[in-house]
């Protein structure tokens, strides 16, 4: 009797089990303390917040301040020397393996909570319970797998343990900064892991978070599919969820003839589409034709990604490789260099409405007058771009 438990459930239905506990862990997570507390993407009833909160103490140990301060300063110190866990500084295996660590050193730093921590629970339940007895919710969990499963629950219960560190510490961390298609070329080396965000919540979008780390959806392509977006959306449907944040919008208006200010915000806030965009309509055609023509010494595969990727993510060998084929090809960088001073453009969005707006004027005119008619076609769409929706 006791082998079995007082669920007497099989193998098969233990697995399942354990998949959905994990599973609720995960969306947990994803929802509660990345997008809601970390990014403040939404707002949740404190009925649902309490649950997340209750649930993760249950089956992690997670105290919602140390991980929503870990994760800020993440973003605040990307790829630097820095930042708790990038495989960029510390190397990819020591983030795969030691991604549980690496997160408890940084927890232990109370200069980092302090700083980063703003906003989060405060109430009695936090200090009295949650922090004073962190290790009592997942003590509770195993007596409970041990009670319901027999000897069992105790693999059951170092599965739960380990769920997190491997795929939150682990993956997320570590191979989403490493390997995987990148749809944005933001300043750091975030990728999406899979185009389908199901077993990790959603969070293996990583690089469209990273773009746009104040959304609550992570996917941005139409074929992507981000799960916890999907329990957002049923959440907000019985009211549970409300002011829920996504990225920037931006409409078409094929009326707009002329460059103004609400094109040029419209770009701005979307730079980071527009610069995929300039890439695909300008940047490699004209480097296909000039490799067509013979005007290229590098294999078009490295090509593309040496004008695609954000420079200062290139290696010292890839730079060397850039300067080169710049040099040596003229109207491939008359192309590059008109992307550099986009970039260089969208940082005066934050200057006053006219510097803005002449700047992007500026460089549209700079584009119609080059004569490479790519870059005269992407520079007469700006004009069609609007904040404001139909």
């Amino acid at each position: 009797m006791f082998d079995l438990g007082l669920s007497g459930l099989n193998g098969w239905e233990i697995l399942l089990y354990t998949l959905i506990m994990t599973h609720i862990s995960i969306v947990s997570v994803t929802i509660y303390l990345h997008r809601a507390m970390a990014h403040r993407a939404m707002d949740l009833n404190p009925v649902l917040a309490n649950f997340f909160r209750f649930w993760l103490w249950l089956t992690t140990a997670t105290i919602t301040k140390e991980w929503v301060s870990i994760h800020r300063k993440h973003h605040a110190k990307c790829e630097t020397k820095d930042d708790p866990h990038s495989p960029v500084v510390k190397g990819l295996k020591t983030v795969l393996l030691k991604g549980a660590e690496l997160y408890k050193n940084e927890a232990e730093s109370q200069e980092t909570l302090t700083r980063y921590g703003k906003g989060c629970p405060d109430d009695w339940v936090e200090n009295n319970v949650y922090q004073k007895y962190k290790f009592l919710g997942i003590f509770i969990m195993l007596g409970f797998n041990i009670l319901m499963f027999g000897p069992i629950g105790i693999t059951v219960w170092a599965v739960q343990m380990m769920w997190m560190p491997v795929h939150a510490a682990g993956i997320i961390n570590g191979i989403g900064h490493a390997l995987g298609y990148r749809n944005f070329e933001c300043s750091d080396a975030a990728t999406n892991i899979s185009p389908w965000g199901i077993w990790i919540g959603g969070e293996e979008l990583h690089n469209n978070h990273h773009t746009y780390p104040n959304s609550a959806k992570l996917s941005v392509k139409k074929w992507e599919f981000d799960i916890g977006w999907m329990y957002i959306t049923i959440f907000k449907t019985l009211g549970l969820i409300k002011n829920i944040r996504t990225g920037p919008v931006m409409a078409i208006d094929k009326n707009k003839l002329e460059l103004d200010f609400d094109s040029a915000l419209a770009a701005a806030n979307n730079r980071f589409q527009i610069m995929a965009k300039f890439y695909k309509s300008v940047l490699k055609p004209v480097a296909k034709q000039e490799k067509e023509e013979s005007n290229l010494n590098l294999p078009f595969a490295r090509v593309k990604r040496l004008l695609r990727k954000e420079e200062a993510l290139l290696s010292e060998n890839y730079r060397e490789q850039l300067a080169d084929l710049l040099a040596h090809n003229e109207m491939v960088e008359k192309v590059y260099k008109m992307k550099q001073e986009l970039q260089l453009v969208w940082k005066k969005r934050t200057a006053s409405r006219d510097e803005f707006l002449k700047a992007m004027q500026a460089w549209c005119k700079e584009a119609e007058e080059s004569g490479i008619r790519a870059l005269e076609e992407f520079s007469q769409s700006l004009r069609q771009y609007s904040t404001k929706m139909a």
